[in-house]
């Protein structure tokens, strides 16, 4: 990704990223963390309570830091243009303003797929036949495998509404990612992010929703919110920061948001070829850290299908 964004000039920056342990039970999760990264070739270190005093001096940390050395933000708006120009330079089309609206293997998939589709402005319905089908609808994922898949192999989705906050104040303003220790919940914590200018936002915070289209604001999100941002941004003015916006996260069950160990309830991104049906692939629960991994995922896909 690093490479794309350099030789294509989509703007990025290596912001870094610190996982914060207050005590010594917050500390163990980052050892379990660190041990993890480890063992996938990911690379993380501890910072020393001075160093991070140093580097960050308006942030609270008791017990442990441990840093993300490769992690970054990118523009997402301008390495989504890049990769919609891209498809179409290769010829490739793109439906914008279309739902599908039902899906048909045609012999289990060994003659392709019969995919048929509604204009959401004209509800004109368009039928076209494919070879292969990828399944990365996002929130919509899930429903679109179920309509294939028989019962046995359906599952159930679920929907992570995530209320974000803007800050408005001067300072502090940190300027590297930060995450509170992981504690076993459906969310990461309420951490501080930014964007390419520098403005600080915090969150996401995890509320359970039916459907995925609600966007609403939930103005009542915000006092626990602040008391979470206290812990690791005592500094914080409170009355500074506001309820910005709204997301909804695909997840595959409740269980925790970081793999921590066996029965943990962890549900990573499935990424698969499924069993009897030819060229379908599934990916499912892909949240926001598909955005920066799309490109590994994309050479993921491409070997389940060809190699």
């Amino acid at each position: 990704m690093y490479d794309l964004c350099a030789t294509k000039n989509i703007p990025y920056r290596n912001s870094k990223k610190w996982i914060l342990a207050q005590d010594a039970q917050q500390h163990e999760e980052l050892r379990k963390t660190h041990a993890l990264a480890k063992a996938i070739g990911v690379p993380t270190r501890f910072v020393s309570l001075s160093e991070a005093k140093a580097r960050e001096p308006d942030v609270r940390v008791d017990e442990a830091v441990l840093e993300s050395p490769t992690t970054g933000i990118v523009d997402s708006h301008a390495l989504m243009s890049f990769l919609e120009a891209d498809i179409q330079a290769r010829g490739g089309d793109i439906a914008f303003h279309t739902s599908v609206t039902s899906i048909q293997p045609l012999d289990s998939g060994s003659a392709g797929y019969k995919i048929n589709t509604a204009s959401l402005s004209t509800s004109e319905v368009v039928s076209i036949t494919t070879e292969t089908f990828i399944n990365s609808a996002g929130l919509g994922a899930v429903p679109l495998s179920n309509h294939i898949l028989p019962a046995s192999r359906q599952i159930q989705p679920f929907y992570a509404k995530g209320t974000y906050f803007s800050y408005s104040a001067p300072a502090p303003r940190p300027k590297i990612l930060l995450y509170p220790a992981p504690t076993g919940g459906a969310t990461l914590g309420t951490h501080l992010t930014m964007d390419l200018t520098g403005a600080i936002r915090f969150g996401p915070d995890v509320e359970w929703v039916a459907d995925p289209s609600d966007l609403s604001v939930n103005e009542s999100r915000l006092p626990a919110a602040l008391d979470a941002i206290e812990t690791f941004l005592p500094g914080i003015q409170r009355e500074k920061v506001t309820v910005d916006y709204c997301g909804v996260r695909p997840k595959l069950g409740r269980g925790s948001a970081v793999a921590r160990g066996k029965s943990d309830g962890f549900s990573d991104f499935i990424i698969r070829k499924e069993e009897e049906f030819e060229g379908f692939v599934n990916l499912l629960g892909i949240e926001s850290p598909g955005l920066t991994s799309s490109l590994a995922i994309a050479d993921m896909v491409h070997d389940l299908l060809y190699k």
